[in-house]
């Protein structure tokens, strides 16, 4: 092949920046947001937290979201197009854990610890600041690269404390920026933004109380956006329990 024609090939090709999140001196907060497109209360708390995303108000706090849309409501007249059953069962574990007599929308569940209305930042900012006092397992995301369905990454993370006997790992890949025209159900008619939509969310390992994990992964990729996702890996103790770890990368096409 002459150099004209690698040239010519390699113009072709999609560049990709992948950008792990510079550490910062704030300790890393997961906040999960159980949502629908089919709740008419559910539009406010996705805006808070396209704000919390951008503004993190907590000082001290690194604010990892995840948007995980359920799907329960889907048979009332839209069909979400993030929703997934998966979600649904994810919160409905939490719900047993946090004794609750039902699931509902919106919810956000901060650090696997404690609940709130997605709606009320009042008291899920308590909890941030609360969340903020635990020891966090250090997590680490690098290598990232895309080839066509398929995202690889390597994912390390700091020994786990004496105070965890157990914890899994989990790899996200999530939609950084979603919009969505609703044409049915109680948001008719609505233009609806999100952050941080999970396509996925992947157990790839489990780590024991004093060992560390670092190993290669492969995902597979939904979107064909592959310029518009963040990757999130994060520890939390089986349940689903306490999240002690968590870190973010975005991947950005030049």
């Amino acid at each position: 092949m002459t150099k004209l024609a690698l040239f010519s090939l390699l113009l072709l090709l999609p560049l990709w920046a992948v950008a792990a999140d510079m550490p910062t001196s704030g300790a890393p907060v997961l906040i999960e947001l159980f949502t629908s497109e089919g709740c008419s209360s559910c539009p406010p708390a996705d805006r808070l937290l396209i704000d919390l995303d951008r503004s993190q108000p907590v000082p001290g706090a690194d604010l990892i979201v995840l948007s995980e849309h359920v799907d329960y409501w889907n048979s009332l007249g839209w069909q979400d197009p993030w929703s997934s059953a998966f979600f649904s069962q994810r919160q409905s574990a939490y719900s047993d854990r946090f004794g609750l007599s039902s699931v509902y929308t919106p919810q956000m569940v901060v650090n696997g610890e404690a609940e709130a209305s997605g709606n009320d930042w009042s008291r899920a900012k308590q909890e941030c600041q609360k969340a903020l006092s635990e020891q966090k397992v250090p997590v680490r995301i690098s290598g990232v690269s895309v080839d066509g369905s398929g995202l690889r990454a390597h994912v390390e993370t700091d020994a786990l404390p004496e105070s965890v006997k157990k914890a899994d790992l989990y790899m996200v890949i999530a939609l950084d920026r979603t919009e969505s025209q609703v044409r049915a159900g109680e948001n008719s008619g609505r233009k609806l933004s999100h952050v941080s939509v999970v396509e996925s969310m992947t157990k790839v390992g489990s780590v024991s109380r004093g060992k560390n994990f670092a190993q290669d992964v492969q995902l597979k990729l939904n979107s064909k956006d592959q310029g518009n996702l963040r990757v999130i890996a994060f520890l939390q103790e089986p349940g689903p329990g306490k999240v002690v770890g968590a870190a973010l990368a975005h991947l950005q096409r030049n």
